[in-house]
């Protein structure tokens, strides 16, 4: 794969090669490029890497280069999971990544070349998240939705930005028992894995590895941070986020039982708002959901516009491509009976599921 690649798409003096993210020059070369071309989180080699450290999934990807310059660049994380097989991910852990170039034609060529580096790692699929999707691969579009909307100016135009019926609940939360801490400390960070833990257990999803978060934080000591509501000093909402070009992404978050009569998760998502915009922030990214789920209506609630999300598939046997979807009805009885697990179970068995979730 050094040697230019045959397709069409791409003109001559165009090179598509893998990369090594070990090396520190390469991955600070790429990390400069994906600044410049206002990238995504997720395709940061910083990512990939903290994906790497946390979970042992090889972090590498292409790099099209024009007079040794970069023209293009694809995220991917080498997925490996006894449960869930193996693929290359764009990128692990994260809702989007993908192809980033201003170049359709290399666009299309570095996932081909993924295709070609797929088969060379023994992984079944490839997997794009967002971007351009090369001609022939399996497209799905708006089977999710993403979130994003302008943060206001100040306190009183953010509460008033929000839709009557939903800002009722986040007033009930700022007249309740409830206070907010953010940090990045071993308190924390205990009291945000506690949280999500049974957040997601209570969702009948096993629970990522605690090293993951740690690597994550380690990795952006600068760009992320956790807030934790608690009420009468009881953790019982919290949410890990990142601050990345000017927005603000609560990326992994939830809360117990309680939460819900609390209004802690109002309180929370208000509150972090508030944090954003004191961070600098411009913009409030709520995520991913599922097209027509209960976190999808939730979001809506909060006045936020799904913009409909596109992730391409290739594998050589579509019947070898893993789905990791748990929404997918497939999982329903499997959901149904992680629900009912005691949580002790649940968080030693979770870990071992879900980094082959990447």
């Amino acid at each position: 794969m050094n040697a230019p690649f045959p397709y069409p798409e791409v003109q001559s003096n165009v090179v598509i090669t893998p990369v090594d993210l070990g090396d520190a020059k390469q991955a600070t070369r790429i990390e400069d490029y994906v600044r410049d071309a206002q990238g995504a989180i997720f395709q940061r080699p910083t990512w990939l890497l903290a994906a790497e450290k946390a979970c042992g999934h090889k972090a590498t990807g292409l790099i099209a280069t024009r007079s040794e310059e970069i023209a293009g660049w694809l995220p991917l994380s080498e997925v490996h999971s006894h449960i869930f097989g193996r693929a290359l991910v764009s990128s692990g852990f994260g809702v989007g990544g993908g192809v980033l170039s201003e170049d359709d034609g290399i666009a299309h060529a570095l996932g081909h070349g993924a295709t070609e580096l797929a088969q060379r790692s023994a992984c079944a699929s490839v997997e794009l998240r967002g971007g351009v999707i090369p001609d022939g691969w399996h497209v799905v579009n708006e089977s999710h939705a993403n979130f994003v909307a302008d943060l206001a100016e100040d306190d009183e135009a953010q509460l008033l930005a929000i839709p009557r019926k939903q800002r009722a609940d986040v007033r009930k939360s700022l007249a309740g028992d409830l206070t907010i801490t953010t940090g990045r400390g071993a308190a924390e960070r205990d009291a945000h894995y506690a949280i999500y833990a049974e957040s997601v257990r209570n969702l009948g999803t096993p629970v990522f590895p605690r090293a993951l978060f740690d690597a994550m934080l380690d990795a952006f000591p600068e760009t992320s941070d956790i807030l934790t509501v608690r009420h009468e000093g009881t953790p019982v909402a919290s949410v890990l986020s990142f601050y990345h070009d000017g927005t603000v992404m609560p990326y992994w978050g939830g809360g117990v039982f309680a939460a819900r009569r609390l209004k802690a998760n109002e309180r929370m998502y208000y509150g972090l708002m508030l944090h954003a915009r004191a961070r600098g922030m411009k913009r409030f990214d709520f995520g991913r959901s599922k097209t027509g789920s209960g976190p999808y209506k939730y979001k809506k609630n909060w006045g936020f516009e799904p913009e409909p999300m596109s992730y391409g598939t290739w594998s050589a046997d579509p019947s070898q491509a893993r789905n990791v979807d748990p929404t997918d009805a497939a999982y329903a009885k499997k959901i149904e009976l992680w629900k009912k697990l005691p949580l002790g179970i649940a968080n030693r068995l979770g870990p071992i599921i879900a980094r082959g979730l990447a």
